[in-house]
C-alpha cells in the first residue's frame, strides 16, 4: 500500500510538471521555436525518467533480500527492443533539433534563397537593418534608414523582421537577449548576423555573454519593442534631434 501511494504521488508530480511544460506566449519567433523544442524534448524526457526511476525502485524493493543472486538470463528480444526504442528517440531528438537549428531566425545563413532575385530583394527590403557596434564595454546601435544612433538601448518594431549586422571594435563579445531568443557572438574585424521577429511589445534586457574584460559585468542594455506607429514616432523624433 505504501508503494502504491508513492507511485501515485510520483505520477501526480509528473502530471504537474507536464502541465507546466507548456510555455507562456513567446515574445518573438526565435523564442517560440526554442520553447517549442524544449517542450517536445520535455515530453519525451519525463516519461523516460519516470520509467527508469520506477524500474530502479522496483528492483531495489523486489530484490532487497536476495542473498544468492543469479546471473541475468540473455534475452535477445528485449535487447533488440530497447536498442530500437533508443534509436527512435535519438532520431526524434535529432530531427526536432535540426528543424530548429535551420530556422532562419536562429541561423540566419540557413535562410533559403528563392532563386528569384526580385523576390529575394523584396524580402530583404522588408527587413529593418540595425548595425550593431560592440566595444569595451557597451553597445552602439545604428539605423541606416533614418541615420539614427543609440547607445545601450535598442529600439525595434514589433511584427517586423529585424536583421542585426554586428562587428566589434576590440575583442569578442556576444549579444544575448534571452526574452527574444537572440544570441550571437560578435567578432573584431568581421561581420556576423542575427535576426529576430518580435511579437510582443515591451522592454527586455540585453547582455554580453562573452567574457570581454574587467568591465564585462557592466556591458548590458535594454531592448524596447514598440508597435509600428510608436516606432515610427520614435524614429521621427530621433531623426529630428
Amino acid at each position: 500500500m505504501q508503494i502504491n501511494r508513492r507511485f501515485l504521488s510520483l505520477c501526480l508530480a509528473v502530471v504537474g510538471l507536464l502541465s507546466l511544460a507548456t510555455p507562456v506566449v513567446a515574445q518573438s519567433v526565435n523564442r517560440a521555436a526554442i520553447d517549442e523544442l524544449n517542450t517536445q524534448l520535455l515530453y519525451v524526457a519525463l516519461p523516460l525518467t519516470l520509467f527508469v526511476e520506477l524500474t530502479l525502485v522496483y528492483a531495489i524493493y523486489r530484490f532487497r533480500n536476495n542473498d544468492d543472486p543469479s546471473p541475468t538470463v540473455d534475452d535477445p528480444g528485449l535487447e533488440i527492443t530497447w536498442t530500437a526504442a533508443t534509436a527512435v528517440i535519438l532520431v526524434f531528438v535529432g530531427v526536432s533539433g535540426f528543424f530548429v537549428m535551420t530556422n532562419p531566425y536562429l541561423t540566419p545563413t540557413a535562410m533559403a534563397d528563392t532563386g528569384d532575385p526580385a523576390a529575394n530583394a523584396a524580402t530583404a527590403g522588408d527587413e529593418l537593418i540595425v548595425e550593431v557596434d560592440a566595444y569595451q564595454w557597451g553597445w552602439s546601435f545604428h539605423y541606416p534608414d533614418a541615420n539614427v544612433t543609440t547607445r545601450d538601448r535598442l529600439v525595434i518594431p514589433a511584427d517586423r523582421d529585424v536583421r542585426f549586422v554586428m562587428s566589434s571594435r576590440d575583442v569578442i563579445h556576444s549579444l544575448y537577449v534571452p526574452d527574444l531568443g537572440i544570441k550571437q557572438d560578435v567578432f573584431p574585424g568581421t561581420e556576423t548576423v542575427a535576426r529576430t521577429h518580435a511579437t510582443e511589445t515591451g522592454e527586455y534586457r540585453l547582455y554580453c555573454t562573452e567574457l570581454c574584460g574587467d568591465g564585462h559585468a557592466r556591458m548590458h542594455g535594454a531592448v524596447v519593442v514598440l508597435n509600428e506607429t510608436a516606432y515610427g514616432d520614435w524614429q521621427d523624433r530621433r531623426s529630428a534631434a
